[in-house]
């Protein structure tokens, strides 16, 4: 586009900016609520500046739209006992600096309207408010010094509620790269909201925006994760026709989640919604190595009739290859997009990320833990067996069938 539009004239220095998508709000945005405006204007003033001192941290946001600054009139007890009511009040002064009606007459397709106000040098300094003459319904008059007290206030042109409470949204941005919004939020949360809180009673808060959005996902991602366990499961256990070998094969998950942590570590990026997604995602490719680890040494089990402790040995040897190929080539296809550069491809890098980075350092663990785990429950079932057998060969020798004993 720049080569398209550089010969053009005016646009010889023209740049181009674009977005990978809408965002979900300001990496840090913690939401203050109070019953008092005054207190919850003070937590959100001492907020924004706590948050400056963290480095990385920019366009800091209280929340807190005060607004043009105005005069607020409220009337006192001479003015009540003269009969003034607020309303009234508030009519006079504003016929006086903004006009009141006197006449609407039409001409033509247009409507004329006549305001009567006060002179121009009688309405541009505050003394002539102070000096000015407010009528009573007894047809008497008053300066407005005497009928009202005259104080300074801010005009909200923005009031923010949630759940019918009044709050105030402290946000704020992060440099990326020199600033990492979620060990702000968490410094956050452990020292400078609860020093809020103490200093200002009643004070409560949120945290929104991103944070909001991450923890919706993350709790819809985590029962979709439940979920998807569950069915592997009972997809395995089915053929197995056991309910602990299952879990012998999906023993290799969690080190295929630390994998992906690493992967990240080295890679230089951090863990985000994308990256639980691959590591969910994981979950159900991580298995395949350790399900035909079993399955080989089960069915040599059940062909050849040999111990288990040869079952697996035998099993690790036979299907070496096709592990360490099968894991290899799953990592060197997703490997152009681990190690792609470019900005496009970066929202979806810490996916495979999760995916290269959890098989590639789950297979290597496979091959050692599947192996122990396998002849631990072996192990751990043998007096059990022997008892059943034992218990088998007694009640034959009873009914007198002496060809199993």
């Amino acid at each position: 586009w720049r080569e398209k539009l550089g010969p053009l004239a005016g646009l010889d220095r023209l740049s181009f900016s674009y977005s990978t998508g809408p965002s979900a709000g300001a990496p840090i945005n913690v939401e203050l609520s109070h019953p008092d405006a005054a207190v919850l204007e003070r937590a959100a003033a001492g907020l924004a500046t706590r948050l400056a001192t963290y480095s990385g941290v920019t366009d800091i946001d209280d929340g807190l739209n005060r607004g043009k600054p105005q005069l607020d009139l409220r009337l006192t007890a001479e003015g009540r006992r003269l009969g003034i009511s607020p309303t009234e009040l508030g009519r006079q002064v504003r016929h006086a600096f903004f006009g009141a009606e006197a006449l609407r007459q039409q001409r033509g397709r247009d409507e004329l309207r006549v305001l009567v106000r006060l002179p121009l040098d009688e309405r541009q300094t505050e003394r002539t408010l102070s000096d000015m003459l407010i009528r009573t319904p007894q047809g008497g008059e008053v300066p407005l010094s005497r009928a009202a007290h005259v104080e300074r206030g801010r005009s909200y042109t923005e009031i923010k509620r949630a759940d019918g409470k009044r709050v105030a949204n402290v946000t704020a941005d992060i440099v990326p790269g020199v600033a990492n919004a979620g060990q702000i939020v968490a410094a956050l949360r452990t020292d400078v909201l609860p020093q809020l809180r103490a200093q200002y009673p009643r004070l409560t808060f949120s945290f929104e925006g991103e944070q909001r959005s991450q923890r919706e996902s993350l709790s819809s991602l985590g029962v979709g994760f439940a979920i998807a366990l569950l069915v592997i499961f009972a997809l395995i256990a089915v053929p197995f026709r056991s309910y602990i070998q299952p879990v012998i094969v999906m023993s290799a998950i969690p080190f295929g989640f630390v994998g992906a942590v690493i992967g990240h570590l080295v890679m230089g990026f951090e863990l985000s919604i994308i990256s639980m997604m691959g590591i969910v995602a994981l979950a159900g490719v991580v298995v395949n190595d350790s399900l035909l680890l079993i399955d080989t040494a089960n069915r040599y089990r059940r062909e050849k009739n040999i111990p288990a402790a040869q079952a697996i040995v035998a099993a690790g040897l036979r299907r070496f290859r096709p592990i360490i190929l099968t894991s290899l080539t799953t990592f060197g296809g997703l490997a152009p997009m681990i190690f792609e550069t470019s900005v496009q491809a970066r929202f979806l890098i810490p996916m495979a990320i999760s995916l290269g980075h959890g098989i590639l350092f789950a297979t290597f663990i496979i091959l050692v833990l599947v192996p122990a785990l396998y002849m631990i429950v072996e192990d751990i079932r043998q007096p059990f067996k022997t008892k059943a057998r034992n218990s088998r060969t007694a009640q034959d020798y009873l009914r007198g069938d002496w060809s199993t004993t």
